[in-house]
């Protein structure tokens, strides 16, 4: 009998499960990995979860392994972590990355995993897609010294991307949110938090990381002359109102967005994704990141963690699923 697997599907908006499978035999090229941890990227994650996905970008938005459709059932997510139990003998006992749904084993291709570092923790390696993302955002703004920025959204996101612009000599740098709790989150990471209403203004960059209008109006208003938003956010089926009116064309300003499915345009000739996500998993040597990660539940508690992470009884930056087996010290 083939050795099956459990992961976990969006059966319909709104409900989830854990279903069970047999794993495909292995072949050559491949590799069996068995998940220690996996993390839920809350913004796309819950779009799904909640059926939002436009029918008209459902492709641009599939994962890599993602089974099913957006409009149901789907096995969606892309931040595992695992061990390699079989295959080519340099990646037998190695942990790596994959860019892999919520699924207790799997069977992928050997160029499908990244090695992590042995100076990053397993759990901490799960934010790879986080720091992937803003290491993206990094390269399609290039910041410079002396340049006063701010971060406006202190999520998942809107956190990995103030984490490795601190590490910049900049002239100032705020990660604005109107949740007093940011505060602490901030301290942790070593940057400024402000309220909205004290945010400064005259910036060269701002990195709307919010998923809302009020957010998009806040970065182009703290914006200096010819300064430039660089857009994070994915709306889902929403359309927010973009200020285009008042001093916008005045004073020369612009909007980039910035999608880590394409990497950046100053570096696509000489950077592959591996390159990227190598990049990113380097970040993650600094134990700042830890910040980010906001709790951990047990592998079957995942359909509970996937509702109330969406209602928001559950508030959470990155939360880690631990898988049976796991060991939080690998």
């Amino acid at each position: 009998m083939s050795p099956h697997s459990q992961s976990y599907w969006t059966t319909s908006p709104g409900h989830g499960e854990l279903r069970t499978a047999p794993l495909p035999p292995l072949e050559p090229g491949q590799a069996l990995v068995r998940t220690l941890y996996s993390g839920i990227s809350r913004g796309t994650e819950t779009l799904v979860h909640d059926g939002r996905i436009p029918p008209e970008i459902a492709t641009l938005m599939e994962a890599p392994f993602q089974e099913g459709s957006f409009d149901g059932p789907v096995k969606y997510g892309y931040l595992s972590v695992g061990l390699v139990e079989d295959g080519p003998a340099s990646l037998v006992g190695r942990r790596v990355f994959c860019l892999y749904p919520h699924q207790d084993r799997y069977v992928v291709p050997v160029d499908a995993l990244t090695l992590i570092p042995d100076d990053v923790p397993s759990e901490r390696a799960v934010l790879a897609g986080a720091v992937e993302t803003a290491v993206n955002a990094l390269w399609d703004s290039r910041p410079c010294i002396g340049d006063r920025i701010a971060v406006v959204g202190g999520g998942m996101i809107g956190a990995a991307m103030a984490t490795l612009l601190r590490r910049f000599p900049l002239a100032r740098l705020q990660l604005v949110d109107p949740d007093p709790t940011r505060a602490a989150l901030a301290e942790q990471l070593g940057v400024d938090w402000v309220h909205p209403d004290d945010a400064a203004g005259d910036c060269d960059l701002v990195y709307h990381c919010s998923s809302t209008a009020a957010g998009l109006s806040l970065g182009l208003g703290l914006l200096g002359d010819e300064g430039e938003v660089i857009e994070l956010s994915w709306y889902g089926t929403h359309s927010p109102e973009v200020p285009l009116g008042a001093d916008f064309h005045a004073r020369r300003l612009s909007i980039r967005a910035s999608q880590v499915g394409t990497i950046a345009a100053p570096r696509r000739a000489r950077r592959t994704h591996q390159d990227r996500l190598t990049t990113a998993l380097d970040a993650l040597k600094d134990p700042a990141f830890d910040a980010l990660l906001s709790g951990s539940s047990p592998f079957e508690d995942l359909p509970n963690v996937m509702r109330d992470l969406s209602s928001g009884t559950l508030s959470a930056l990155c939360h880690v699923i631990a898988y049976p087996g796991a060991d939080p010290t690998a």
